[in-house]
């Protein structure tokens, strides 16, 4: 395999000029997903993200590809329809990241058992064809034994039932490759500065490169915003005047060790106080425990949330309730924060929204500036080819519809598999320290830091930490031990300034502090 294009011959396309049928503004999941679509139909792509792909929300989620539960109790039928058609999809087109997880829900007392086997019920017939497995009733005695770390107090039975488990971050890079494939130019630490306009109408942006700080003009035929909590902040560039279509709602989680909640199932609380469901989530050798529900509008011009000690003392005090051995600070490897994008419940703009749900909406401009917000990862395939649907009837861009249905992502080894590298791993074992772990409580090598490097787009310490590999997810306090190590990784094989090394080092150590923020 070739390596992909250096970033230096990235940036050289911008400076010739040459029109993009596709500008994206944004790399999170939305961005990307748009990217991976309007380059499948054949349309020159360039994506751009201001920080490092999926380093927003994007990389926070719960890591479950999943129809929703809690929206039957709601009643939105055709929501939890959509999302587990592309449930299907996902496991087709992406084996090797996406995989099914078994769920209990415990119950308490008996009119709670029937009322969850009821809805779970009706789970497996939306789920129709695409149905992993059916949902069953289980007796006190098969939900001890699938939860040997739940609390049995008073406990009568439960009900299992199945969806999908995914690397949030890592599914988010694979997207980044597929377009590359594609023909699409994806390019990180690359933000937009202003919006370019003919006669009040958007032709293109000016765009400004964080590590060098040159700029660039870029004539595009359609711009599409996909920037998350922050499309608002775009949407002003084109108009100062425009309403707020997003209210931010906050939510963290925990990670544990895996002896809290022992075994390959996870556990769903349907009822909290704060009205969410929890989940405790076995998910890459931890346990993980969310989420929360905050509304936090203060925090639309920050980069980085983080967690709030009552949030993380509801979470202790949710999982106390339930597990057999109550974790506490002391007990969690990492806390990390993440923003939802939530459609305002005031916004009522129809005359150019083209398309809007409770999830996401896609508006369009005067101007033309095309903007996609809300919704989730189980859905982002969706999104996009509704998104590129309708950037294609704003730019007069040659008509084609959406292969992605059925375009299986890079790296897809044709059937299950538990590597996500996919059939890049042979190429992985080949590298230099495919053999030598970066840390004893962690399952990344040294060779996985150079792939993120050459093959990835990592370009920072903080990149493989987070989002090339979780080490920062996973045990925040080992992350930080692997800092120097992956600081002369990068020193070899990008050879950078000794200021820019030094100010790496920092913001990592800054990232990890966040990652044990209050712990």
């Amino acid at each position: 395999m070739q390596l992909p294009e250096r970033r230096e011959d990235k940036l050289a396309q911008l400076r010739d000029r040459s029109p993009w049928d596709v500008l994206i503004i944004g790399g999170g999941a939305s961005g990307l997903g748009a990217a991976v679509d309007a380059a499948a139909r054949g349309y020159r792509t360039l994506l751009v993200e201001a920080r490092d792909f999926a380093s927003g929300t994007s990389m926070c989620s719960t890591k479950l590809i999943h129809g929703g539960v809690r929206y039957l109790r709601q009643g939105d039928i055709a929501m939890v329809r959509h999302a587990l058609q592309e449930r299907a999809l996902l496991l087709r087109n992406a084996p090797h990241l996406v995989h099914p997880l078994s769920f209990i829900i415990p119950a308490w007392n008996t009119v709670d058992r029937l009322m969850y086997t009821a809805g779970l019920k009706l789970y497996d017939l939306l789920a129709a064809q695409d149905s992993l497995e059916n949902s069953r009733s289980l007796n006190r005695q098969d939900v001890m034994a699938a939860l040997p770390g739940l609390n049995s107090a008073g406990l009568c039975g439960g009900v299992q039932y199945w969806d999908g488990q995914f690397d949030d971050a890592r599914l988010a890079i694979t997207l980044m490759r597929t377009a590359g494939n594609l023909g699409a130019t994806c390019l990180n630490y690359l933000s937009l500065i202003r919006l370019r306009k003919t006669d009040g109408c958007i032709t293109g942006a000016v765009l400004l490169d964080a590590e060098t700080y040159e700029q660039y003009e870029v004539e595009a035929r359609v711009v599409i915003n996909a920037t998350g909590v922050h499309a608002d902040r775009v949407r002003r560039l084109d108009d100062t005047t425009t309403p707020p279509l997003l209210t931010p709602s906050q939510g963290i989680h925990l990670v544990f060790d895996a002896d809290f909640l022992p075994g390959q199932q996870a556990l769903m609380i349907p009822k909290t106080e704060d009205g969410r469901v929890m989940f405790a989530i076995p998910w890459q050798g931890k346990v993980l425990l969310g989420t929360t529900d905050t509304a936090r509008p203060d925090l639309l011009q920050l980069d980085d949330p983080e967690p709030l000690a009552e949030e993380i003392d509801f979470l202790l005090r949710t999982a106390a309730g339930v597990l057999s051995r109550p974790p506490t600070r002391a007990d969690i490897r990492s806390a990390f924060a993440g923003l939802r994008p939530l459609i305002h419940p005031d916004h009522d703009d129809r005359k150019n929204t083209a398309a809007l749900s409770r999830e996401h909406a896609i508006l369009v401009s005067d101007s033309g500036l095309v903007s996609i917000a809300g919704g989730k990862w189980t859905t982002y395939r969706l999104m996009a080819e509704q998104v590129v649907d309708r950037a294609r009837d704003v730019g007069a861009l040659p008509a084609a519809n959406s292969p992605t249905r059925t375009l299986a992502l890079h790296g897809n080894p044709g059937g299950p598999s538990n590597d996500p590298y996919g059939t890049d791993a042979p190429l992985l074992a080949e590298l230099p320290g495919h053999d030598q772990p970066l840390h004893p409580d962690l399952p990344y090598t040294e060779a996985m830091v150079r792939f993120a490097i050459h093959y990835e787009q990592a370009r920072t310490i903080e990149d493989i930490l987070a989002r090339r590999t979780r080490a920062l997810f996973l045990d925040a306090a080992a992350a930080d031990a692997c800092i120097q190590r992956i600081a002369r990784i990068v020193l070899e094989e990008m050879n950078p300034p000794a200021d820019q090394l030094a100010e790496m080092i920092d913001r990592a150590r800054a990232a990890v502090q966040r990652f044990r923020l209050g712990l």
